[in-house]
């Protein structure tokens, strides 16, 4: 379970180590995809060499850290990847994997027979954004949809824990219910998870052709709003236009009721998972988050991971980020949902205004689309 934030003496309690990092294990991929949030960190940075990772597994074992979170690039390109998980296992941690899923095949399947490789993995999250293959690929390479649904199928059957994240784009929207009807009643999956693409890395240069413009987000609220119906506590998110709409909900029923707000908001306070959980990049860099690969608070092998997870400028700038009120963003001072907002995830505040300090109006703002013929 993991921690989540909680009051002390006015302030968030900060545990001494993190409970969890997520860890870009390389920069290589296979794949080249349209809203790749990693894309420019995947060119600037090199590898680090196994020894050094399997330095920093002894590091964060020793600290107490719990999980680690393997992505890259694609987690799979790397030969000497499951030597690396023997060596997280032997540091008494657990692990997920993040995939595109198209390199796992029956010899990579064989490969977590080793060991407690398969006993100590929590999750492998494989990515999905279409039903077919003119949809999934229309994002992504060519060829990619049968390999990823190959690789998902092979999972599946072998009983592994696999889970599927849906990143809806404007070249799926529409493609949701069929999707939905893939994973769920054809694959066989218990749930899936949903976010959407947004203006980090490649994106930046092909936002217009995956980014949601505000029309199509709007239909895919409607969308996803009736696939739950269908498909009851199946279709999950914690970010994207299903978490915007529950969250929606949840505020004009709150409203419905006479609050002006609710607790633990009216400040920048939509993400907390900087005091349970950091982010390490494919060179060593350690980050407050993968999404926010500028904001370097030491290198691994330079600076002690327990330093840079307690006093770290950078993920302490989030932390004091989250009791920042929303009435002191400009434009946000007389908002009658102030009391109701959280400001959005920091990384997309970030790549949208260059500074924290400001709120994602374009995708959680109850006022901007409250100007727009808000969906809810």
């Amino acid at each position: 379970m993991t921690n989540r934030p909680t009051p002390e003496k006015g302030r968030i309690a900060v545990p001494s180590a993190p409970e969890e990092i997520d860890v870009s294990l390389t920069g290589r991929c296979n794949l080249a995809c349209r809203y790749c949030f990693y894309a420019d960190e995947m060119a600037a940075l090199e590898d680090l060499p196994a020894r050094q990772w399997m330095d920093f597994f002894s590091e964060a074992g020793g600290i107490g850290v719990q999980r680690l979170t393997l992505s890259g690039g694609e987690v799979f390109t790397r030969p000497d990847l499951f030597i690396l998980i023997d060596s997280l296992i032997e540091n008494r941690m657990r692990y997920s994997i993040l995939t595109n899923g198209t390199l796992i095949d029956q010899k990579v399947i064989s490969a977590f027979d080793g060991g407690k490789r398969r006993l100590r993995l929590d999750s492998i999250q494989v990515s999905i954004d279409g039903s077919c293959a003119a949809v999934h690929d229309a994002s992504r390479p060519p060829a990619s949809f049968e390999r990823a649904l190959r690789g998902l199928r092979l999972l599946k059957a072998e009983g592994f824990p696999v889970t599927v994240r849906v990143t809806i784009n404007r070249h799926n929207v529409r493609d949701l219910p069929a999707i939905a009807r893939l994973l769920l009643d054809d694959v066989g999956l218990r749930s899936f998870g949903t976010n959407s693409a947004d203006r980090f890395g490649s994106a930046r240069c092909y936002g217009q052709d995956v980014v949601l413009n505000p029309e199509e987000w709007d239909e895919a609220v409607r969308i996803l709003q009736a696939l739950v119906i269908q498909y009851p506590g199946r279709i999950r998110a914690t970010a994207g236009p299903l978490a915007f709409a529950e969250d929606m909900e949840r505020i004009g029923k709150a409203m419905a009721e006479g609050l002006t707000g609710l607790p633990g908001r009216g400040r920048l306070s939509a993400c907390g998972g900087v005091f349970s959980k950091m982010a390490v990049l494919h060179d060593g860099s350690m980050t407050p988050c993968n999404m926010l690969p500028g904001l370097v608070m030491g290198k691994i092998g330079e600076t002690a991971v327990q330093e840079a997870w307690l006093r770290g400028r950078a993920i302490r700038g989030l932390r004091e980020r989250y009791e920042t009120p929303i009435t002191s963003i400009p434009g946000c001072g007389d908002c009658r949902f102030a009391g109701f907002c959280t400001g959005g995830c920091p990384a997309v505040v970030y790549a949208q205004h260059g500074t924290l300090h400001a709120v994602n109006r374009e995708h959680c703002c109850r006022s901007h689309f409250e100007g727009r013929n808000d969906p809810v």
